[in-house]
């Protein structure tokens, strides 16, 4: 069991309620105080560069972070989630995504029995028939070559496997990769306008095998490919899945030989390490699909080892310090390359999912704010969008800048001045531009007296503005692994602090069961059928609405 430590009553968080309200120096000014400031608050590590100088810290706020770390002993935390306890303790469950790619492939045990084998079983599995795919061995009914893969799944059955193939696109096979995941048919039906039944294999991705949206897009596109290929047996031959349901699989013609398991210690929205990975191993292959692990086992091994002083402690100590001493409710995440476009999107799931709660451990109302709104785009899209706001808005927005150092492609005229974007808005959105920096400006630009005066106040930025830059030497899988793992650990270190359980997700729950009697209720007028179900007013209007229009 993880301790139910309440942070407010630390000693450390007094002490920065104190240097919150003290701290009088910008990070410009702290610059100009400290000449090595770059490389005090800086770590090199295993191919990343992460500078977190530009943030309102100094080293007694560093240390008051440190010591709030300690005394909600967050290495204690880390301790029992490798050792696997069972830490999401509202769902009795050990939380063991690490062992998924704990390529050391040293012993996990879960209950006195040792993971491994059956991780490593299922990674076997995996390879062989990604291979087999990609080499052309597994052919579809009619004997022709897969040239398209539709994966069908929701939340972290969606989310991870569309991220990492999006932002490992350069390294592709020749196959083309497809993700549906909303019920709203348009989702499907665009799909299936760009697909031949006879060249797709489909990968049914749900634990249960019972999820709602999944399986109503898993059962139109079956029934669309039987319109295509009339035999029910070619099922077999192009759909997959991903679940723990092997009758309801095998019901659905699916050859169980071809369910690729995984176990209730896989939260969904850390799961692409695991079968839901099919997508991303058919996509790179196997090699490249196990250097996404190893990358991911590197930051679990420094994490390790580091603890609290590790880089996803510091990540997630410096949000705790704007989210809880500054009141900042968001935290952009930016990244320099269009092929993390999904990146951004994949942690909102893993970090809103994870601390968007209100009680703590113990079982009381929460009395601090907790996860951030997590957000952003790629750069330089951004920059022409919402960096307005982030310059020149009321709002305090701690900001992650990401970027690689050397081109995936050889233009490197592109890449020059990408990076030179990714520089200058951190370096903007902490030295702003003073009154006087933006009279000077406007005066060489010839402007009469009356017009300086007239546009001087809109020139002007505040600055102050805090970041961190993760800077690669180069850009693959094993770093994507490494991106990844980084958010995870911090998401859960910022949890640990809060006191709050991050491995749960009973808020998505209430949804679903709400829309099944409203489901219930619309069967019931379509059919003629009186239903005895009450709604609130809205909703009941609003459902009669949708009704009338239906008819």
């Amino acid at each position: 069991m993880l301790k139910k430590i309440d942070p407010t009553k630390t000693n450390a968080w007094a002490s920065l309620h104190e240097l919150a309200g003290e701290q009088a120096q910008t990070i410009k000014e702290l610059f100009k105080a400290d000449r090595s400031r770059a490389k005090q608050f800086s770590v090199e590590w295993d191919g990343l560069f992460f500078d977190y100088s530009k943030h309102r810290i100094d080293e007694e706020i560093m240390d008051a972070l440190m010591d709030l770390a300690k005394e909600c002993e967050v290495n204690d935390g880390i301790e029992r989630m490798f050792k696997g306890e069972a830490i999401n303790e509202t769902e009795d469950r050990a939380v063991l995504h690490v062992a998924l790619r704990n390529r050391s492939n040293r012993k996990t045990l879960v209950g006195g029995v040792d993971l491994m084998p059956e991780v490593n079983e299922v990674l076997d599995q995996m390879a062989r028939f990604s291979t087999s795919v990609r080499e052309g061995d597994r052919l579809g009914a009619t004997g022709k070559r897969f040239k398209h893969v539709v994966n069908i799944g929701i939340g972290g059955s969606d989310l991870g496997p569309v991220m990492a193939v999006e932002a490992l696109k350069a390294f592709q096979c020749n196959m083309r990769f497809h993700f549906v995941s909303n019920v709203d048919e348009a989702h499907l039906v665009e799909t299936l306008k760009q697909i031949k039944a006879e060249e797709t294999l489909f990968i049914i991705a749900s634990k249960t095998f019972t999820t709602q949206e999944t399986m109503t897009n898993a059962q139109s596109a079956r029934e669309w490919f039987l319109q295509q290929i009339e035999d029910e047996e070619a099922i077999a031959k192009h759909f997959v899945a991903v679940s723990t349901n092997e009758a309801a699989v095998t019901a659905f013609g699916i050859d169980p030989g071809n369910m690729f398991r995984f176990w209730d210690w896989v939260g969904g929205r850390y799961s692409l390490w695991s079968a839901i990975g099919l997508p991303i191993m058919l996509a790179i292959g196997d090699q490249a699909f196990f250097k996404l692990l190893e990358g991911a086992h590197a930051v679990d091994e420094h994490v390790k080892v580091k603890g609290s002083q590790s880089i996803p402690s510091i990540m997630a100590l410096l949000g705790i310090w704007y989210n809880n001493f500054f009141e900042a409710e968001s935290h952009a995440v930016l990244p320099y390359s269009q092929y993390l476009s999904r990146f951004p999107a994949y942690l909102q799931q893993a970090d809103m999912e994870s601390n968007g709660k209100s009680m703590t451990r113990a079982g009381v109302p929460v009395r601090y704010s907790t996860g951030p709104i997590v957000w952003g785009e790629p750069g330089t899209n951004g920059q022409h969008a919402f960096y307005q706001l982030l310059h020149q808005g009321t709002k305090l927005i701690p900001v992650d800048f990401i970027a690689y150092i050397k081109p995936v492609h050889g233009n490197g005229d592109h890449h020059q001045k990408l990076l030179a974007n990714f520089l200058a808005q951190s370096q903007a959105l902490m030295q702003g531009k003073s009154v006087k920096e933006a009279e000077k400006e406007l005066r060489n630009e010839g402007l009469k007296e009356e017009e300086v005066v007239k546009i001087l106040p809109f020139k002007v930025f505040e600055g102050n503005n805090p970041s961190s830059s993760i800077l690669f030497d180069e850009w693959g899988a094993y770093q994507l692994g490494q991106l990844i793992a980084l958010y995870e650990h911090k998401i859960f270190i910022q949890g640990l602090i809060w006191n709050i359980y991050s491995f749960d997700q009973w808020g998505v729950e209430l949804g679903k069961q709400l829309a099944a009697p409203i489901l219930d209720e619309m069967t019931a007028k379509r059919n003629g059928s009186a239903s005895s179900v009450r709604f609130d007013g809205s909703t009941t209007e609003l459902l009669s609405r949708i009704q009338r229009k239906l008819k």
